[in-house]
C-alpha cells in the first residue's frame, strides 16, 4: 500500500519565497561607501523638508512586481562580489526629464551585510530566486560577521570562504 502525503503551509501560511534583484553598486568600494551615500541622500532629503527614502531609479522595468515586493531585496554586488542587501518597499514607475519611462526602486535604506559571492559584471539588474541569494551576515554566520569587510573579500577571493 502506498501512501501519498501532500505538503501543506505550516499555521496556514504561504510558502511562496520571494523574488529578488541583483543589482551592480557602481562607483562604491565598500559597504561603508554604500551606507554613506544613502545616509548623505537621506540627510539632503530631511534638510528639504521631504520624507527621507532611498530610492535608486533604474531603465528597465521589472515585470514580476507582486513576486519581488513579496518580501524581496536588492541585492548590492560591490567590486565583483555580492556584498549586501536592501529590502525592496516599492517600485514606482517615472518619466525621466528626458522623456524615457523609467523605474524607482524605493528601498528600505537599511543595508544588510551577507555572505560575500563573487558576481561577475552586468548591465542592468538581474532576477534573483530566494533559494540563489546569499544568507545574511549576523549571528548565524558567527565570526564571519565581525570580520572587516575587506578581509571577508580576500577570504573569499581565496576560496576560504
Amino acid at each position: 500500500m502506498s501512501v501519498l502525503l501532500l505538503a501543506r503551509p505550516r499555521d496556514g501560511l504561504d510558502c511562496r519565497m520571494p523574488l529578488h534583484l541583483l543589482k551592480l553598486c557602481v562607483g562604491a568600494e565598500s559597504i561603508a561607501d554604500l551606507e554613506h551615500w544613502i545616509a548623505q541622500r537621506m540627510a539632503i532629503q530631511r534638510k528639504r523638508g521631504e520624507t527621507p527614502e532611498h530610492v535608486h531609479t533604474t531603465r528597465m522595468t521589472p515585470k514580476r512586481r507582486d513576486e519581488l515586493l513579496d518580501g524581496g531585496s536588492l541585492y548590492w554586488v560591490i567590486k565583483g562580489q555580492v556584498a549586501a542587501r536592501e529590502r525592496l518597499l516599492d517600485l514606482r514607475p517615472v518619466v525621466g526629464a528626458d522623456g524615457i519611462g523609467r523605474t524607482d526602486l524605493v528601498l528600505s535604506g537599511e543595508v544588510v551585510p551577507v555572505m560575500p559571492r563573487p558576481c561577475r559584471p552586468f548591465q542592468g539588474w538581474r532576477y534573483l530566486s530566494d533559494k540563489d541569494a546569499p544568507g545574511d551576515l549576523g549571528r548565524a554566520a558567527g565570526q564571519v560577521a565581525e570580520m572587516p569587510e575587506e578581509m571577508r573579500r580576500e577570504l573569499r577571493d581565496l576560496g576560504l570562504l
